[in-house]
């Protein structure tokens, strides 16, 4: 029997829905953090949902993304509906691909996970620049460089959770 060398062979537990929706509130408050316009600090609310539609497709969606979106354009006093619109557009697509991202070990996911966020990132600025905004130079894209870099570990700390402590059972079949 052949071994798969990327993926873990531990079963996971189901995720639990308050461990979903608290890390999702934890990423929002993570960018509210003031940090002025330091580039590379990526978008952890669009990093944490991208996450979770890929993980769990049945359990967050479109709606999430819609109402973090929502808070978020609230929370920042910028464009209303462009978070919320590049929110859902980036849940949309992360439910999408769930079941072809996860084949994939994790760095090959972070490649799938990359222009997921450049195009949310895209989808925003579109509508800043179309309600008349500047341009705000190429390292805006640096972001989505950095949430893909984080995209491993995240999954390790997302996850942890959901492991099955190592009992070894020897009549126990799985």
């Amino acid at each position: 029997m052949i071994q798969p060398t990327h993926s873990s062979r531990r079963i996971l537990l189901p995720a639990r829905a308050w461990f979903i929706y608290f890390s999702l509130l934890a990423a929002f408050v993570l960018n509210l953090t003031p940090l002025g316009r330091v580039p590379g600090i990526p978008d952890w609310l669009a990093l944490v949902l991208c996450f979770w539609c890929i993980h769990q497709p049945l359990k967050v969606g479109m709606a999430a993304g819609f109402f973090f979106g929502l808070a978020t354009d609230v929370a920042n006093a910028g464009v209303m509906g462009q978070h919320a619109f590049a929110y859902v557009l980036l849940a949309f697509a992360a439910g999408g691909l769930s079941r072809r991202v996860l084949w994939f070990p994790l760095a090959q996911q972070a490649l799938h996970v990359l222009p997921l966020l450049l195009g949310t990132q895209l989808v925003m600025l579109a509508i800043r620049l179309a309600t008349g905004a500047e341009f705000p130079g190429l390292l805006y894209f640096l972001s989505s460089f950095v949430a893909a870099l984080l995209w491993h570990p995240l999954n390790y700390v997302l996850l942890l959770p959901q492991y099955q402590p190592v009992e070894r059972d020897d009549n126990r079949p799985i």
